[in-house]
């Protein structure tokens, strides 16, 4: 089986942002010359989420929306109590964050058929950064 890995790194730059992963991920299985079986992409973050949806600014807007009033980040959360925890100095108020991300999770398997990431026709790999901006890292493994 052959096995390819890669750590993409990605500058985001806002506090709630969606980035499209999907031609990234595709030079990278286009690099492996992999032509049929899974690829993995992982956050390698707690407060960053890899989904797969639609691509539509809309569809985004509504997404930020209702996370944001479900988890909003003013919310009274035992993990932004910073004087409680031994935590470095910079450390955000972040666990509107960390509880989006888990309930959208940190990674997805798809299918790698032809050479090509096996999606739908609106189909896309999206990256959701919840408490940027920031330097991020998305580890990316094709088998085959």
């Amino acid at each position: 089986m052959a096995n390819y890995y890669l750590r993409l790194v990605v500058q985001t730059r806002a506090n709630f942002e969606v980035i499209d992963l999907t031609e990234r991920v595709q030079s990278c299985i286009t690099s492996s010359g992999i032509a049929e079986g899974i690829a993995v992409v992982s956050s390698l973050h707690t407060t960053v989420a890899v989904v797969v949806n639609e691509n539509e600014p809309r569809l985004l807007e509504d997404i930020r929306e209702q996370f944001l009033r479900l988890l909003p980040p003013d919310g009274n959360y035992r993990h932004n109590d910073l004087h409680l925890r031994d935590c470095p100095p910079d450390e955000p108020e972040n666990a509107h964050a960390h509880l989006i991300a888990m309930m959208l999770g940190n990674s997805v398997t798809l299918s790698v058929h032809l050479g090509r990431l096996d999606l739908g026709d609106w189909q896309a790999l999206l990256m959701i950064e919840l408490d940027g901006p920031r330097l991020r890292q998305v580890a990316v493994q094709v088998l085959g």
